[in-house]
């Protein structure tokens, strides 16, 4: 299942007592595949840092490196589907660009792509991608 995960449920997925670790761990046994960019992944380092500090944030990227289900995504095109806050754009491109089947995230800014037809942009909550994610393993 391809992937992407927007910053507020990967900050969330770090820490081993947090609600989304199973994120993490479904990323270390290869169960989803992640499709990131570069600025993604800037976003990333930026907002691990702050929430915790640069060894944990250089420490994920590593391991981000190391996985060989993470699959480095060149955007062609930006489609600017989210006016409101542009810096959200990066994870919608990337899921466009990447074939991503969902985008997972609790920004409410992601919500104005449930309606729209082209391109599709499949979003998810935490909540619904667990349920998925589960399913998934029982099928």
């Amino acid at each position: 299942m391809k992937l992407v995960i927007d910053t507020n449920i990967m900050l969330n997925a770090i820490y081993p007592g947090s609600k989304n670790y199973w994120i993490r761990k479904a990323l270390e046994f290869q169960q989803i595949e992640l499709c990131i960019t570069t600025d993604i992944l800037d976003e990333y380092a930026e907002i691990i840092e702050r929430f915790f500090d640069e060894e944990t944030a250089n420490l994920f990227l590593s391991a981000l490196e190391i996985l060989p289900n993470i699959i480095p995504i060149q955007k062609y095109f930006f489609w600017r589907l989210i006016p409101e806050d542009p810096d959200d754009e990066k994870f919608v491109d990337c899921a466009i660009a990447g074939g991503a089947a969902y985008l997972v995230t609790n920004d409410r800014h992601f919500n104005k792509l449930k309606k729209l037809p082209f391109p599709k942009v499949n979003i998810l909550n935490e909540d619904e991608f667990k349920v998925i994610f589960d399913e998934s393993l029982i099928s």
